[in-house]
């Protein structure tokens, strides 16, 4: 077990003094944990084989998921790819700093271990002041993974990933918690047509105020058996130790199915948690409920979906019931990371049914 340094940074106020042993660590081929706007990332040297298999090991993480780059600046892309299309350019001026992670076909400098042996690889700068700072004095592209254990819900807090990764890594930055709360949009340049790999905080709507085209890619949909071009895609993630049912359906008919489904489980002895919304909060008295904020705020919602997966596994419920929401704009990423977390159980509900 590794002697992990816990280092506490205010993104409002960086003393970079705290930053200098942590990009040490990181140029020496050894793992950082550290804040970033959308979850809690775990880096390491994305060009060094050894640093990249410490953040395997320390996830548990199949060794053919893509991992993702990320730089400081635009002009560390170029290094790591074969070319740079118009196209591109004009999404990174757009949207980088941010939670966009564009795919291009790598150069050779870029191992197979980051790109799980795809001729692709996954780029992002980051606009987290912590984030940004690390990765230009550690002067490599950071692979960086959500900093948790392979398969749980992801990190939106420092404390979430010391309970995870203490022991495990050789530095954990705890910089507050982040805005975005889902990972980023992952976004392939490759094709004739810009594709969402997994949708995040850029929305399909943004992007195509600067794009012609956006398609989303087959590999998201439920039941299809695409290579996975993008980190996420392959295996199921973000589980709480409880089981989790999706409901879905108009709001009052999918409330009441939800209340008969956890009158159904506490008879036969268990304890029930739901997931819903504040407009139905009071809808549910006599389980362990939840919510994720307003369904006209899918920005809070976002970034406290992680947060309550990771509350209800210091419960003690059997099954956790969950609302759903339409799945446009932002409500696609957060519906994506909810179906991922509940392994694909979704219950549909329709007029007619009570």
């Amino acid at each position: 077990m590794k002697n992990t340094v816990i280092i506490e940074i205010d993104c409002n106020d960086i003393e970079e003094k705290k930053l200098i042993d942590a990009a040490k660590i990181l140029k020496e081929g050894g793992t950082v944990a550290f804040p970033t706007e959308t979850v809690y990332g775990l880096g390491a040297n994305g060009l060094e084989l050894g640093a990249i298999r410490k953040i395997f090991e320390a996830k548990g993480r199949p060794s053919d998921n893509p991992l993702i780059l990320h730089v400081a600046k635009i002009e560390d892309v170029e290094p790591l790819v074969k070319e740079i299309p118009l196209d591109t350019e004009r999404v990174m001026k757009n949207f980088w700093p941010g939670p966009l992670t564009i795919v291009l076909e790598k150069n050779d400098i870029v191992p197979e271990a980051i790109t799980g042996g795809l001729s692709t690889v996954a780029i992002r700068m980051p606009s987290h002041p912590i984030a940004r700072r690390l990765i230009e004095m550690a002067g490599v592209p950071v692979a960086a993974p959500s900093a948790n254990i392979s398969g749980k819900p992801s990190p939106t807090t420092g404390e979430h990933v010391i309970k995870d990764l203490q022991g495990r890594v050789d530095a954990i930055i705890v910089g507050g918690s982040c805005d975005v709360g889902v990972e980023s949009t992952v976004l392939d340049m490759t094709g004739e047509i810009p594709t969402i790999l997994r949708p995040g905080g850029i929305t399909r709507e943004m992007l195509l105020k600067v794009l012609e085209r956006v398609e989303i890619d087959n590999g998201l949909k439920e039941g299809t058996n695409a290579v996975p071009k993008s980190p996420g895609m392959k295996y199921t993630h973000y589980a709480p130790k409880a089981e989790v049912y999706i409901v879905k359906g108009e709001e009052t008919i999918s409330s009441e199915k939800i209340k008969e489904l956890a009158e159904a489980y506490r008879i036969e002895g268990k304890k029930v948690g739901i997931i819903c919304f504040d407009e139905s909060y009071n809808e549910y008295q006599r389980d362990v409920v939840k919510s994720m904020g307003s369904r006209k705020d899918l920005k809070r919602v976002a970034a406290n979906l992680f947060k309550i997966l990771r509350d209800f596994d210091e419960t003690d419920v059997d099954v956790i019931l969950a609302e759903a929401l339409e799945e446009v704009e932002l409500g696609q990423a957060i519906m994506n990371r909810l179906t991922k977390a509940a392994g694909y159980r979704v219950i549909h509900v329709w007029k007619g049914m009570y």
